[in-house]
Formats: structure tokens, C-alpha cells, sequence
């Protein structure tokens, strides 16, 4: 996996493997964004209401701005990424010029992470959910989904403390560096979206259950909310990427 990070505004903080491309959300993919939230089935697999390009705008500066937001939009992988130096083992420096492989005809989806308090009592403790989606039909069932929350998940576990130390910074009054703590990652998805549920089931997310033999539960808005069981460590990344 290559990741570079850099001040430049010229250069963008991308994530690349031999499967995906992710890059951040700029104002220049939001035309197309905006397109793909026309579709009726993926606001009713989103669980999204349409919102005019405006709105949309506005959205995508919160996205890169909220210190309690982070997302990637995801693009077809770079035409050199199936060489060695590109495998998701890598860790040579890649720097991308916005643009360049972010073309609405290289583009895929999002993959977005939203923390907020695990309790009202508990400012500390973080709970961040997970959000995914491949918009064009022909993209999907390629495994473009899955290479996405990988490569996510393995960010997130790189820069965990400096997402929490950012968050607890926007805080008013700030929280002490260190005294944020994730609870965990969820996902909520569709109770007959099997495809996501399959997808997540398989990188180690599962129903949190009461009771020996307890099915899956579904909320009021029809979702079966699952936690991800695995380790937010190199080695548990690792172990994901090898399954």
C-alpha cells in the first residue's frame, strides 16, 4: 500500500493498491457525486435523502474540514498499481496531482468514517461508523468494495492517534491530547443488502449479540448494525489482506 502525505494543496494525501485508488474528496468530484445521489436505489442503500448541488458543495467541505469526519472518494487503481512496488505490502511514497487519476471516468464511490460519542456521559469515547459505496453498476461485484475498506481500515489504523488528537482538539473545551479513545468501528447496512452484509462479514464485522445463538437484530430504519471484531494493528491489517 502506498500513502502519501503533504501540505501542498498541489498534492493530495492518496492511498493506492493494485484493486483501488482512494483520494480525497475535493470539490471537483461533486458534479459526479451529485449524480450518483439521484439514483433511487443507492439512497435507499445509503439511507440518503437527495440534496440539491448546492447542498452537495456545502457537504463536501464539511467532509474535508469536521474534525469528526474523514472520507476518501475511491477510483479505479492507477495503471501502474500492478506492479510490485504498488502491492498493498508496499510502502514506497506516492504523490498524486488532483486531476490526474481523479477523473469522473475514473471514479467509484466513497468510503467515509463518522465518529461521534459512544454515550452522552462519556465525551471520551468514541464510537466510528463506516460508510461504503460503489455507485456505477458496471464497478461492482469486481471487488473494488472490499479493496476500499481495506485500504481504509489500514489508514485509519496507521494515523489513529492523530485522527483522535485532531477530534479532540475541535472540541469546545479542547480534550487533553491522549484522552480520546475509539470504542470501535460499525457499520449499519440494509437488512436485504446481503452483498454489503457478505462484504463486511468477511473483512471480520459481526452482530454483537446477547445471547448463545441470538440472531442478527434489525433497528427501527430497517438496518443490521455489525462492529468490526479484528485489530486496529499492522499485524490484524495484515491478516485481513491475507484472507
Amino acid at each position: 500500500m502506498s500513502i502519501s502525505i503533504s501540505s501542498s494543496p498541489d498534492i493530495q494525501t492518496a492511498i493506492s493498491t493494485s484493486s483501488i485508488l482512494l483520494v480525497p474528496y475535493e470539490a471537483s468530484h461533486v458534479p459526479t457525486y451529485h449524480e450518483w445521489m439521484k439514483d433511487e436505489q443507492i439512497q435507499a442503500e445509503t439511507a440518503s435523502e437527495p440534496l440539491t448541488l448546492e447542498e452537495e458543495y456545502a457537504m463536501q467541505r464539511s467532509w474535508r474540514t469536521d474534525a469528526d469526519k474523514l472520507t476518501f472518494i475511491a477510483c479505479l487503481p492507477l495503471p501502474s498499481a500492478s506492479s510490485s512496488a504498488n502491492a498493498p505490502s508496499s510502502t514506497t511514497p506516492l504523490t498524486l496531482i488532483p486531476g490526474q487519476f481523479d477523473t469522473p471516468t475514473h471514479l467509484l464511490g466513497d468510503v467515509n468514517l463518522f465518529l461521534t460519542p459512544s454515550t452522552s456521559t462519556s465525551p471520551t469515547l468514541l464510537t466510528g461508523e463506516l460508510e461504503l459505496m460503489i455507485a456505477p453498476t458496471t464497478h461492482r461485484r469486481k471487488g473494488h468494495g472490499r479493496a476500499a475498506i481495506l485500504s481504509f481500515l489500514t489508514y485509519i489504523s496507521a494515523h489513529l492517534p492523530a485522527i483522535l488528537s485532531e477530534y479532540g482538539r475541535s472540541q469546545s473545551p479542547p480534550i487533553p491530547e491522549g484522552d480520546v479513545r475509539l470504542e470501535g468501528l460499525r457499520v449499519k447496512i440494509g437488512v436485504g443488502n446481503e452483498r454489503s452484509l457478505g462484504l463486511f462479514r468477511g473483512l471480520g464485522f459481526a452482530w454483537e449479540g446477547k445471547g448463545e445463538g441470538e440472531g442478527e437484530k434489525v433497528n427501527y430504519f430497517g438496518e443490521v448494525e455489525l462492529w468490526f471484531k479484528g485489530e486496529l494493528t499492522e499485524e490484524g491489517m495484515r491478516g485481513l489482506r491475507e484472507r
